[in-house]
């Protein structure tokens, strides 16, 4: 199993390590070019056209790779098409709860290819929908601001829905940047969710089933229950 969960940000090394794995499983497959399949949410086509086309131009810039592109509107659905013969599976970023939405209907069959040996980068997004328990946006906890109201995600209260499942922790991302962490500790202070990690951009946190190691210029915010509150951790490249 290979999970890359990346923060934000649109550094070439948040990709560089799964496109590698994207090629060997092609290899294994008999195929020179690997077909990565990149699955987008967008509030309208227009958006959705200059995503696909920013993603194809920059994974083809990184490695040798067919980008396999995929839009759903939001409040549309993904079919499991999306997921036939392919070496990689990329989950962008937008709107976390469109995405939910759109990709709830394969969580399933995602996981099965997964702990098969699928690598998968979930970006912003796509990192948060990944764990078991997402969370997935807000900014309040009761009447309290637990982060700023820009990064709610069109959610007032913190809200928690299931994941793909493919770890087991949530995931909060452009931790730094958008001052997500907050969200984070006071989510799981009210035991919405069992701790987790936020990733700040241009990082991602990349686990397998040897271990768990972090690439990149930022940090991850590993948040964990304690016997007198919530703890909280950093983690970067050189400790990784």
């Amino acid at each position: 199993m290979s999970v890359h969960l990346a923060g934000g940000g649109w550094s070439d090394d948040l990709f560089r390590e799964f496109l590698g794995e994207c090629a060997a499983r092609a290899a294994g497959a008999g195929r020179v070019v690997p077909r990565v399949a990149v699955l987008l949410v967008a509030e309208n086509a227009p958006d959705g056209a200059d995503a696909a086309a920013k993603y194809r131009a920059m994974l083809g810039s990184i490695a040798v790779c067919e980008p396999v592109v995929t839009v759903i509107l939001e409040g549309n659905t993904a079919s499991s098409a999306v997921l036939n013969d392919i070496d990689g599976l990329l989950i962008g970023g937008g709107l976390t709860p469109a995405y939910v939405v759109a990709v709830r209907g394969l969580f399933d069959e995602i996981r099965l290819l997964v702990h098969d040996g699928l690598p998968y980068l979930g970006f912003s997004a796509g990192a948060a929908i990944a764990a078991d328990v997402a969370l997935i946006g807000g900014w309040l906890i009761g009447d309290v601001p637990v982060c700023h109201e820009n990064t709610s995600e069109d959610l007032d209260e913190v809200t928690v829905a299931q994941g793909i499942g493919l770890v087991d922790m949530a995931i909060d991302v452009h931790a730094a940047q958008w001052g997500t962490v907050g969200r984070l500790i006071a989510a799981t202070e009210a035991e919405l969710v069992e701790g987790g990690v936020a990733i700040d951009e241009n990082t991602v946190l990349i686990v397998k089933d040897d271990g768990v190691h972090v690439e990149g210029v930022g940090s991850v915010w590993r948040v964990t229950p304690g016997e007198d509150g919530v703890v909280v951790s950093i983690v970067g490249a050189e400790a990784a």
